[in-house]
C-alpha cells in the first residue's frame, strides 16, 4: 500500500476526519464532533496526529469576546490522498506537445522547470552550508510529496532516499525529469551527486548520494 493514501484507506476516524475536510473545506473540532457522532477529545487526538503528519492545517479565529476559535483545514500534501486525473492530464499534455514541436521543445521545457525549481531553493539556502543546504533539499522534497529519508554518513556525505515519486507518470515516460532533478541536486549543492536507484527505473525509491568537494 502506498503510505501516502493509507490514511484514506483506513477505517477509523482519521478518514472520516479528512473526507469531512474535504466535503467542508474548513470547520472546528466541535463541529467535526457533531457530524461524526464522536467526542471532541477523541476528534482532537486525531487531528493532532493528523496535523504531525501535515495532512491537516489550522488557523485562529480571533473572537470579539472570549477565547479565539481554531478553524482546520486539508494541507496541500492532503489533497493528494484523493483521486484526480492530474497524472494522465499531464501525460497527454506532453504527449500532445512531443507531437507538435517535437523532442528539443520537451527538453526545453524540463529545463525551464529545472530553472524555475533552482532559483525557488536557492532561496531558501541562502547562506547556508552543505549540511544546512542537504536539509533545507531534504525538507523541500518532502513536503512536495516525495516522502524523504536523510541520512548521515559522514561529515562530508549524505544519503537521500524519495519514497515517493509525485510525476511518476510522467517521469517514466520523459526521462528528462529525472536528469533535471540529478542536474538541480548538483548545482544546489555544488556536490557530486550519484543515483543508486530510480523509481521510474523500476527501483523502490529513488536514492542518491551527497558528497561534499
Amino acid at each position: 500500500m502506498n503510505t501516502l493514501t493509507a490514511p484514506l484507506r483506513e477505517s477509523s476516524t482519521k478518514r472520516e476526519i479528512l473526507l469531512l475536510l474535504k466535503k467542508l473545506g474548513s470547520t472546528t473540532i466541535q463541529e467535526m464532533s457533531e457530524h461524526l457522532g464522536v467526542t471532541g477529545m477523541a476528534v482532537r487526538k486525531h487531528v493532532n496526529a493528523l496535523k504531525k503528519d501535515n495532512y491537516i492545517q489550522s488557523s485562529t479565529i480571533r473572537q470579539h469576546i472570549g477565547r479565539p476559535t481554531y478553524i482546520y483545514s486539508l494541507t496541500d500534501l492532503a489533497e493528494q490522498l484523493f483521486p484526480t486525473q492530474y497524472d494522465v492530464l499531464s501525460l497527454e499534455l506532453m504527449e500532445e506537445i512531443n507531437h507538435m514541436f517535437g523532442e528539443l521543445f520537451v527538453d526545453e521545457l524540463f529545463k525551464r522547470r529545472r530553472k524555475r525549481l533552482e532559483q525557488k531553493y536557492q532561496l531558501a539556502m541562502t547562506g547556508q552550508n552543505f549540511e544546512e543546504k542537504i536539509v533545507t533539499l531534504a525538507k523541500i522534497q518532502d513536503n512536495a510529496g516525495y516522502m524523504t529519508s536523510l541520512v548521515k554518513i559522514h561529515d562530508d556525505k549524505y544519503s537521500l532516499e524519495e519514497g515517493n515519486c509525485p510525476i511518476f507518470q510522467v517521469a517514466s515516460r520523459y526521462r528528462q525529469a529525472c536528469q533535471c532533478e540529478l542536474a538541480m541536486f548538483e548545482s544546489l549543492l555544488d556536490s557530486r551527486v550519484e543515483r543508486k536507484e530510480c523509481i521510474a527505473d523500476g527501483g523502490t525509491k529513488c536514492s542518491f548520494t551527497f558528497e561534499n568537494i
